[in-house]
């Protein structure tokens, strides 16, 4: 699938990045380009050390930004699949700087549209998160903007030979700022600091992520939101998967932040489509024939109405299964 392709990932030195880049390495050796776009040179340092040239001859380091839509130009040259990744992503963070958040995650999703569109690329699949369903923040809001650009991007590709589509999904078990690393950071204080006992959160793993993204690079029409049937967890049994002998502090919810999060809202349930293992939102008027569609995926439309919360999901990660996932995908000595 990725053999004898060049492929550019924004945010290629981030959490999920890096994983997309072993992954790839591992199952596609054969890849042609593989260009590592970000902003962050130090990240660019370390990367380049762990895959030097002799070795990985096929990989680029491209510093960039993606507010910069000329040096996106200049990085899309000669590719042909765009895996964008690069975010702002704290919520209390974008709450707090509104304007650089709508720069990078709106702009610059604008901009990686048009720097595909005016260089040839032929897949582009943009990462979203499930703060994007029913957003009450501006991170979320955010995303559910660059959603709407990307899906909508297909309508003006004209004849070339382009499609854009979204994969959608939750918390990243162990990412860059995300609540298991932090947990296990503090809990040599005795104490983990909890902001609601009643918290829920969807949960998946790097490389459940990765092959998402695989997914929709081999088999998106074009205007389609992927979205992962993947269990739940209770914030309370990740403190105790983690320290189950450390006390529970109580904190209060950040600016921003809900206290279960949403994928597919009830509004979105009259095109939701069950796949099997994923669902797909596809767009009210989606430019590709909607029964071929159906036919070829074996596509089954969900109940009007259905939504997809970690709430009321029905498969929740026991402490125990936090534990294993823990030490089998983070190395953790929990």
């Amino acid at each position: 699938m990725l053999n004898n392709k060049n492929i550019l990932i924004t945010g290629g030195t981030g959490s999920l990045g890096k994983q997309l880049v072993k992954r790839i390495y591992q199952e596609f050796p054969k890849v042609k380009r593989l260009v590592i776009f970000s902003r962050d040179e130090q990240k660019q340092f370390v990367m380049a050390q762990q895959y030097p040239k002799k070795e990985y001859d096929s990989i680029r380091f491209f510093i960039g930004d993606v507010r910069d839509k000329q040096r996106l130009k200049r990085a899309m040259e000669g590719i042909d699949i765009v895996i964008h990744a690069a975010a702002m992503k704290h919520v209390h963070l974008a709450e707090y700087n509104p304007m650089e958040a709508i720069k990078t995650n709106v702009l610059g999703a604008e901009n990686v549209i048009d720097a595909a569109l005016e260089t040839g690329v032929q897949n582009v699949v943009a990462l979203s998160t499930d703060k994007a369903a029913a957003p009450i923040n501006l991170y979320g809001a955010t995303k559910l903007t660059s959603d709407k650009l990307f899906i909508a991007a297909n309508n003006i590709k004209g004849k070339r030979d382009i499609k854009f589509s979204v994969v959608r999904y939750g918390n990243v078990m162990g990412s860059n700022g995300s609540v298991i690393p932090f947990f296990y950071k503090h809990k040599a204080k005795g104490f983990l600091p909890i902001t609601d006992k009643k918290m829920t959160r969807f949960n998946i793993s790097l490389n459940e992520g990765v092959d998402m993204i695989f997914h929709a690079i081999k088999h998106a029409w074009g205007g389609e939101i992927f979205v992962p049937k993947i269990p739940s967890y209770h914030i309370i049994d990740v403190a105790k998967a983690i320290c189950p002998d450390c006390e529970q502090r109580e904190i209060g919810i950040r600016p921003g932040e809900k206290l279960h999060e949403e994928m597919i809202t009830s509004s979105d349930s009259f095109f939701t489509y069950d796949l099997g293992n994923y669902y797909v939102i596809l767009p009210s008027q989606p430019a590709f024939d909607l029964q071929k569609f159906i036919s070829e995926n074996k596509a089954k439309k969900v109940a009007q109405g259905f939504s997809y919360n970690s709430k009321d999901n029905k498969r929740f990660l026991s402490v125990e299964e936090l534990r294993l996932l823990m030490r089998k995908n983070l190395n953790l000595d929990v």
